[in-house]
């Protein structure tokens, strides 16, 4: 079953990130990172939320704001109250683009997700996806903590002492 989901999840997401490549020249990180922003208050996150947000790397999200920047999707400025912290900001031009890539995202999580389920599959796969994705966050928390405590020269970020 373990298998089946990883499989699942892959394809889904591969094909729902063709589709934004081929059709809005976007990547499927770089549209959560615009809904992202979309979503949040001012359409501002710091640098260290947003990669939490969609799950990157800080260094990961820095290179993919950056692309963002370029193409005049996104901003960064000083955090408030905070000479060193930085947020991305969503421009216009990126809320506008967010919105054409919704018509194609949205209509690929219809075609891969909702269509070839029953609404009460849907459902209980909803309340399951809920249940994991408590359980994950309190195991997140408990190695978090133990990490703290326990690095070793294999769990030790690249550059550590």
């Amino acid at each position: 079953m373990w298998r089946s989901f990883l499989r699942a999840h892959a394809r889904v997401t591969r094909n729902l990130e063709a589709e934004l490549i081929a059709e809005q020249r976007l990547s499927l990180a770089a549209y959560d990172v615009l809904v992202q922003l979309e979503e949040s208050p001012g359409r501002r996150l710091r640098m260290t939320e947003l990669a939490e947000a969609v799950l990157l790397s800080r260094s990961g999200v820095t290179r993919l704001v950056d692309r963002l920047e370029r193409a005049g999707l996104v901003t960064r400025e000083r955090a408030d109250g905070d000479g060193r912290g930085v947020v991305a900001v969503l421009t216009q031009a990126g809320a506008d683009r967010l919105h054409t890539a919704a018509q194609t995202h949205l209509a690929g999580v219809v075609r891969y997700f909702v269509a070839p389920l029953e609404p009460d599959e849907l459902n209980t796969l909803g309340h399951t996806c809920d249940r994991l994705s408590s359980s994950a966050a309190e195991g997140l928390d408990r190695t978090a903590t133990v990490h703290e405590t326990t690095s070793t020269d294999l769990t030790r970020p690249r550059g550590g002492a």
